[in-house]
């Protein structure tokens, strides 16, 4: 068992990492950088201009807002102005309603909202909410994770400014607070630890499985768990794997539809948690697992999710179920009966599987990139129970597991920048 230090940095560090968010969270983090800096103002903004970092406009044009029947930001934006409260985080549009979606769209159709790509942003995702009324302004600046003010200022006054020289840290620059993981510390956190200090990762469950009934009618994006499990009955049978489609792409349906239900988030990324929680749970259900090691299975992966994207970075041209969906695996294999060599495998045959898996955005059809994650966790953990194992000779898999993380996680950090320009650059030329 680890030390009860080091327990308790990583308990902090899930608790921080695994969190509620009510909708896509870079618009919504727009949206709470709009509800602080008017709440700096002290009254409703008569203009507004955001400047974003490419990865943040790329993840928020396409996906649709929770509660109001609208894709974009130019209503996260409003809204954020118009009910928001930055007290909520990542909830900060859960008191929106009709009559603040009609003002929503009032606001917008007067011009009061401006959205310009920022050319020179410090950090990868990079918010800076201008807002102003009359003579007066205010500005609130994020910067490097979903919740991060890095700047206020109201009126002329500077109240915070932790920018130092400008520059923010980037993907590599962790926290000093945050402990330094392994996929061995990663196995011993989650299935040595007391149940008792783990056993809030379960609320997980909670939400994500909500989320997914919400949408087990159709109507929700591309309705992908609803057809699975209507339509595609014959096709994959009442089996396991079908289960884990169905449950994990209607939790993105709604997510990604813009309905008011709140999904337990990772690293910033309600989709990555879908992705770390749902094949889980509906594996563990199937299986009859008891609550403790559904728990465990839970936390070993929501916790490899967190160590890959610990040197990926929030935002990447790496589509996020790649990570996600390596935890996924993980907790499959322990549902299974494996132990940490097999958890290794299932690493492995993730990364040789869907390394290069592109992110162009959230959006609807993010359940089917999920889906095609949840089914590569399942095959990989087959794998690795039965002794199979890509090998070093393989590809960028290395014998030792979290090099070959490494190996991942540069791929998507570094050298795929120019796809990420490029995927930027078409969805803004459409």
């Amino acid at each position: 068992m680890l030390a009860k230090e080091l327990r308790d940095e990583i308990t902090a560090l899930v608790k921080r990492e695994v969190v509620p968010a009510v909708g896509c969270t870079e618009p919504v983090a727009v949206a709470l950088a709009v509800a602080r800096a008017t709440e700096l103002l002290g009254r409703t903004p008569e203009n507004i201009k955001v400047s974003l970092s490419a990865n943040v406009l790329k993840n928020a044009m396409g996906v649709g807002i929770p509660g109001t029947g609208m894709i974009g930001l130019p209503i996260a934006i409003a809204l954020g102005a118009l009910i928001g409260k930055s007290e909520y985080g990542l909830e900060v549009l859960k008191d929106v309603s009709p009559e603040a979606v009609l003002e929503g769209r009032k606001f917008i159709d007067e011009g009061r909202v401006q959205v310009a790509l920022c050319q020179d942003a410090p950090s990868i995702l990079h918010i800076d909410a201008e807002v102003s009324a009359g003579e007066d302004g205010a500005r609130a600046i994020i910067s490097d994770t979903h919740t991060n003010f890095i700047r206020l200022e109201s009126k002329g006054n500077v109240l915070l400014d932790e920018s130092c020289d400008g520059n923010t840290p980037d993907a590599e620059q962790q926290e000093t607070c945050d402990p330094v993981l392994s996929l061995r510390t990663v196995w011993e956190y989650a299935t040595t630890s007391p149940i008792e200090e783990i056993r809030f990762i379960l609320e997980a469950r909670r939400l994500n499985m909500a989320a997914a009934l919400t949408a087990m009618d159709e109507g929700f994006g591309h309705s992908l768990g609803y057809t699975i499990r209507a339509k595609g009955l014959s096709y994959f049978g009442d089996t396991p794997m079908e289960h884990m489609l169905v449950y994990t792409s209607a939790a993105c349906d709604a997510r990604m539809a813009g309905a008011v239900v709140p999904v337990m988030s990772n690293s910033g990324s309600g989709n990555q948690g879908i992705t770390a929680t749902m094949p889980v749970v509906s594996f563990a259900k199937d299986c009859n697992a008891s609550d403790d090691d559904t728990t465990r299975a839970l936390m070993l992966s929501h916790l490899t999710s967190i160590y890959i994207k610990q040197s990926l970075g929030r935002l990447s041209a790496l589509c996020g179920c790649v990570v996600a969906s390596t935890g996924a695996s993980s907790g499959i294999v322990y549902l299974m009966g494996g132990g940490y060599s097999q958890v290794q495998a299932a690493v492995k045959n993730m990364v040789a599987n869907l390394t290069g898996m592109v992110c162009d955005g959230a959006k609807p059809s993010c359940a089917m990139k999920i889906s095609s994650g949840v089914s590569t966790a399942m095959m990989s953990a087959l794998l690795a129970m039965n002794g199979r194992c890509v090998t070093n000779a393989e590809g960028i898999v290395c014998d030792d597991v979290d090099r070959t993380i490494r190996n991942l996680t540069s791929i998507g950090r570094d050298a795929m920048r120019e796809t990420d320009r490029l995927v930027l650059e078409i969805m803004t030329s459409k």
